[in-house]
């Protein structure tokens, strides 16, 4: 597929560039989905790319490594305008490609901050497919490489970036498991976004399990392909109402 002009809406874009006022939902708390960021590096922006609407969703530090105010309506173009003219059609097939063949990706690129100076970043995207197998959004992290100290070898320096995409793609898979967990707990105690995290934090701290393993077994037993552990079941015992109770 080709790639239209960075300031030219086009619909084979598949609705990259259409603007909405509408938000995705954002991803979990940082408290939880966010991994420490190494000494002297930023840490990580985090976006999300809801198909449907065509909204984007922005972390503050997305916006805060694109150079952008926080605030402001993120969107295709202000993503591309940031990136060396070189590397926008790369960053702009691989999200296109994203959308439509739900194909995950790498690019590393570098941003041009309004501020002059140059960054090196690599932005990570995982397609999030609906009930019907379609691509609904595309969500991920963008990383400054910046300050990171250059390998002495060529094959360190690809050991390293993979290392760190994989620990981007297990932290993106965390969020997804414990987003599904927060939506049953909802469901089941008629409670708010913050009140269903709260409840699996609190669960996670009295069961000394990590949040993700306790989000994993909530969905489990919701799909009905294991039995809540005993412990986590005398926490919901209080919280669920008895008809709405995980097997």
């Amino acid at each position: 597929m080709s790639s239209p002009a960075p300031s030219r809406p086009h619909p084979a874009t598949h609705g990259l560039y259409r603007g909405s006022p509408a938000r995705p939902a954002a991803p979990v708390p940082r408290s939880v989905a966010d991994q420490p960021a190494p000494a002297g590096h930023r840490p990580p922006g985090r976006y999300r790319y809801d198909r449907r609407s065509s909204a984007w969703w922005w972390s503050a530090e997305m916006f805060a490594l694109q150079g952008i105010v926080p605030g402001q309506s993120p969107c295709t173009d202000s993503l591309l305008e940031r990136q060396h003219p070189d590397d926008r059609p790369r960053v702009l097939a691989a999200l296109t490609a994203a959308c439509t063949t739900a194909r995950p990706f790498t690019v590393r690129s570098r941003v041009l901050p309004p501020d002059g100076g140059q960054r090196e970043v690599v932005l990570v995207g995982e397609p999030a497919m609906g009930e019907d197998g379609t691509v609904i959004a595309v969500e991920g992290m963008c990383v400054d490489l910046t300050h990171c100290p250059p390998p002495d070898t060529a094959g360190e320096r690809e050991v390293a970036l993979q290392t760190e995409i994989e620990q981007l793609r297990a932290a993106m898979a965390s969020r997804a498991v414990i987003e599904q967990a927060k939506g049953i707990l909802m469901l089941l105690t008629t409670c708010s976004d913050r009140v269903a995290f709260d409840l699996l934090t609190h669960m996670s701290s009295h069961t000394h399990r990590k949040v993700r393993e306790v989000a994993s077994e909530i969905v489990a037993s919701a799909a009905e392909a294991a039995r809540l552990p005993d412990d986590l079941r005398a926490i919901l015992r209080d919280a669920c109402p008895p008809a709405h109770a995980l097997r």
